[in-house]
């Protein structure tokens, strides 16, 4: 019963997050300054947000070495990225890579894919590219760079390891598979929302 009611909540909590406005952590909605800008970014977009925990989720699920090689891949590219984006033109793809990422990744989670170490350190680090070159494109005007990457790196790295928990949870033999199949199909469903959007 306990399990069946943590299911309901989970279903419930990203029904309501896929009603959010997704681009509220794009172009022109973050506070000023570099640290605080940085922390806000990805947590105030719901694809931001989805494509992150998703990560974290999948490394949970998978468990071993995973655990931290995923995450720490997703972090590194981001970063890397980020150092792209606050330099280069903005790219008309991001958007779309973005959203397909949280698709993706929710994928990933329903079906409880098992990859090998690399290929899924590759699959986390290329999903996050999009996500570390909209942060680094959006760096505001003025900000110190390294106080806004660390921010939002902070940030990621809490969704990430929020994820991780989630994952670890569902991948108890007395948490029903269902569960997992209900968050990684409820992430697809908004992730492909996102992109027809």
């Amino acid at each position: 019963m306990r399990n069946g009611s943590g299911l309901i909540s989970a279903g419930t909590a990203l029904a309501m997050a896929s009603l959010a406005t997704p681009a509220l952590a794009h172009v022109g909605h973050h506070p000023t300054g570099g640290f605080l800008a940085g922390l806000a970014h990805p947590a105030l977009g719901i694809d931001h947000v989805l494509a992150m925990v998703a990560g974290g989720l999948w490394a949970g699920l998978v468990g071993g070495r995973a655990l931290l090689a995923w995450p720490a891949a997703f972090l590194a590219a981001m970063i890397a990225a980020a150092a792209w984006g606050m330099v280069g033109p903005w790219l008309p793809w991001t958007e779309l890579a973005i959203a397909g990422s949280v698709a993706a990744l929710g994928l990933a989670v329903a079906l409880r894919l098992s990859a090998p170490l690399v290929l899924g350190a590759a699959a986390c680090g290329a999903f996050a590219a999009a996500h570390g070159y909209a942060h680094g494109a959006e760096l505001p005007v003025g900000a110190s760079a390294a106080a806004y990457v660390a921010g939002f790196t902070l940030t990621t790295a809490a969704l990430l390891a929020l994820g991780v928990g989630i994952g670890r949870w569902l991948a108890r033999v007395d948490v029903p598979v269902v569960a997992t199949r209900v968050a990684g199909g409820l992430m697809v469903v908004v992730g492909v929302g996102l992109m027809a959007g």
